[in-house]
């Protein structure tokens, strides 16, 4: 599968949804993948691009934006608070707002540094231990604070649990982001894109299928 097949699954789900295409952004998950795959897809005119670690996009990014204008580069995975101040610098939005810690960190480094990208707080819907993100009931609380630091949130984010009905978890997203006046969903992978746009999607995030299996790590 390519671009153009996923493009036609996003405008067809989009019609299904009564919604505008153009109100879905497709993040291109690259983390992983050779620089080869990665430029193929900016060849054929896509620029939206999600990275999971700060470090592999600092290796990567750079070169990239000397050859292709109108890069869109999304931070999809967790962060380090000893790694905002590169985040801000290389990324286009972070979707991974997850803790009070790094809401505080993220407020004094946009007065420190006069700017701040786009953020989405990451919503821990199906309440996994092992998994970073703000509690549903504890959501409302943390956007409150969230607004109180000036930090400009667009939206929430999540990854529901691989063993559960992801359309239960887009429909609470939503709710919580209704509640408190957000536009912004980036919600939905390879898998389930389809029905997170059935329940309002503005940012999916596609990476196997798109670029096919990923490169291993080295160990």
């Amino acid at each position: 599968m390519g671009l153009t097949d996923i493009t036609t699954r996003i405008e067809q789900a989009a019609r299904d949804a009564d919604r505008d295409p153009s109100g879905i952004t497709l993040i291109a998950v690259s983390k992983v993948q050779p620089n080869a795959r990665v430029a193929a897809v900016l060849d054929e005119g896509h620029r939206a691009f999600g990275e999971n670690r700060v470090q592999e996009a600092a290796g990567k990014w750079p070169d990239f934006r000397e050859s292709y204008d109108g890069i869109d580069l999304h931070l999809i995975g967790p962060l380090q608070s000893n790694k905002t101040r590169q985040a801000f610098e290389l990324f286009d939005a972070i979707h991974t707002l997850d803790r009070p810690k790094l809401a505080k960190t993220f407020a004094r480094l946009a007065q420190e540094m006069g700017q701040c990208p786009p953020l989405f707080v990451q919503v821990n819907t199906g309440e996994e231990p092992q998994k970073a993100g703000i509690a549903p009931d504890d959501t409302d609380a943390f956007l409150k604070d969230c607004k109180a630091l000036d930090l400009p949130v667009q939206g929430l984010m999540c990854i529901p649990p691989v063993d559960e009905t992801p359309s239960l978890h887009f429909a609470l997203l939503r709710k919580l982001a209704d509640r408190n006046g957000l536009s912004g969903l980036s919600m939905g992978m390879s898998d389930d894109f389809e029905q997170a746009i059935a329940f309002g999607a503005t940012h999916i995030r596609v990476g196997s299928a798109l670029f096919g299996a990923r490169v291993p790590e080295p160990d």
